[in-house]
């Protein structure tokens, strides 16, 4: 997927807007987010630190506004049946993820944000920190942290280990 969004900018975008704009765009996607703006920073050649630092503030952007409104948007979404079953589905997909969490919210956010497999992040991490009323100062620096432990892991896995191969 990364291939194909720095394919999608150098054959779109490349010289209209810089790369930097483009991976901060990518960062403040859900589901994306850090981890696809990190990968894509690389393949754009973007250097290390600059990505880095882009890609975080990109992520951080919509974490506060996820955590202090969300539940508002839904519930007005809900009543006047504006994409009714897909709130629904995120707010059942926020439960499963959040199975267990009663004690230990902080290390869980903090490592649901931070390592990168499918369906976490700081998007689904907020999500779930507001839908079950997580106190919102522990759980923005739960999702601060796990946002600064994903840059570390993809810069690993982007300019590090993987960093060769692609």
């Amino acid at each position: 997927m990364a291939d194909a969004l720095a394919n999608w900018y150098n054959n779109s975008f490349g010289q209209l807007i810089p790369k930097e704009l483009f991976i901060f765009f990518i960062s403040l996607l859900p589901l994306i987010e850090l981890r696809g703006g990190v990968l894509v920073a690389k393949l754009l050649g973007v250097p290390l630190l600059r990505a880095n630092l882009i890609c975080i503030i990109g992520n951080i952007i919509p974490i506060p506004f996820i955590l202090l409104f969300i539940k508002t948007i839904f519930a007005f979404m809900k009543k006047h049946n504006i994409l009714k079953r897909f709130i629904e589905y995120l707010e059942k997909r926020a439960e499963r993820k959040s199975k267990g969490v009663d004690r230990g919210e902080f290390l869980f956010l903090l490592l649901f944000v931070g390592i990168p497999i499918p369906g976490t992040g700081a998007w689904m991490g907020s999500l779930i920190a507001a839908l079950f009323d997580f106190d919102i100062k522990r759980a923005s620096l739960a999702i601060f942290l796990g946002i600064l432990l994903a840059a570390v892991i993809m810069s690993v896995v982007s300019y590090g280990v993987l960093g060769a191969l692609i």
